[in-house]
């Protein structure tokens, strides 16, 4: 199959809406009205003519490793959800383009596999998406499964205790990496779902400084708005931030990434890298939270319409199409590297 004649990411949307039924669409897109895809809209950008800017790239060293460009595949779960090929064609693409991909704790294909198909591609060993798992002992098994598939980072994700969104799966499509839950993990009689459920089994910051020592490997905090939530991860030895509200999936009215990074990347002052994750859309946006101190952003919905549309190509296209974009702005702003972006950039 080959690629369509699209010249943007989001052209890709309507591609994947023709091809997911209403209720998958409805799963993909929940949280899409949040308002961090206008916020980014809303920044106008400052253009800096006759700049030297030939010769330029988009590269940059993360946590140790050697990255094309600054698109980080956000988790996202139950890939097989948009196309059979699931996650091993998103670690494909993310190999084929000299990028990097996050494995999310609810994948539908096993850790172990997908490692396999990125190091096939020649790519960078992926990340782990860690989702707390209602105890210590249960939560260390799945960390060292990653780690010893050859996870190369771990990404702790925090801000999603309750899960507001969710559908009836397939009956072939499930979390194949997590255990089943038993029915001690249930709220007694009367108890609150929310509060002696869910919340009952949520990590807390005695937990985080308990993760740290489990690992060697690279530990981020996923969910992460306020300055001094940043600052305290920082301190329990966390090596880097994502502010995230997780796309608006889990707290209606939540602030917005964007409003929330630049006190973050403040705050941090350098002690760490700061990711930014939730409304990337374009190159354009991606240069809007790299101005405003990100490291790197991770992408999430824009590549599951290319993986639903067009598999492993369609999702290879979407991040070349996102650099693409990129580097044009960074060409018209007067930016010849990432290092060159600033808030210089922004009217």
């Amino acid at each position: 199959m080959g690629l369509p004649p699209v010249e943007r990411a989001s052209d890709y949307l309507s591609l994947a809406r023709a091809r997911l039924d209403d209720a998958t669409w409805r799963y993909l897109m929940d949280g899409d009205g949040s308002g961090n895809e206008q916020a980014l809209a809303d920044v106008r950008l400052m253009p800096r003519p006759l700049s030297a800017v030939a010769g330029g790239h988009t590269r940059l060293r993360l946590f140790g490793q050697e990255l094309a460009h600054p698109f980080v595949l956000a988790p996202v779960a139950y890939q097989r959800l948009f196309h059979a090929d699931g996650e091993l064609a998103t670690a494909m693409a993310a190999a084929a383009q000299g990028g990097q991909q996050v494995i999310s704790s609810l994948a539908s294909m096993s850790i172990e596999a997908i490692v396999q198909a990125a190091a096939a591609g020649g790519g960078a060993a992926p990340w782990f998406q860690l989702y707390w798992q209602r105890d210590r002992p249960r939560t260390l098994r799945l960390l060292r499964r990653a780690m010893d598939a050859g996870c190369s980072a771990i990404v702790f994700t925090v801000d999603a205790p309750v899960k507001l969104a969710t559908m009836r799966l397939p009956a072939d499509i499930h979390a194949v990496n997590l255990e089943a839950p038993t029915h001690a993990d249930l709220p007694a009689e009367g108890g609150s779902l929310v509060l002696d459920g869910w919340m009952g089994q949520a990590p807390t910051w005695d937990d985080l400084a308990w993760l740290r020592q489990q690992t060697t490997l690279p530990l981020l905090i996923k969910g992460v708005l306020h300055p001094d939530d940043a600052v305290r991860a920082l301190d329990l030895g966390c090596d880097g931030v994502i502010v995230s509200n997780h796309g608006g999936r889990v707290l209606e009215g939540a602030a917005l990434s964007l409003a929330a990074l630049p006190h973050v990347v403040e705050r941090v002052a350098g002690r760490a890298p700061v990711l930014f994750d939730s409304g990337v859309r374009s190159g354009r946006d991606a240069l809007v939270a790299l101005a405003h101190g990100a490291s790197a952003v991770l992408l999430g919905r824009p590549y599951v319409w290319g993986l639903a549309s067009h598999g492993a190509l369609g999702v290879a296209h979407v991040i070349r199409l996102m650099r693409d974009e990129l580097e044009m702005t960074m060409a018209l702003t007067g930016c010849a590297t990432l290092a060159d972006i600033d808030v210089s950039r922004l009217a």
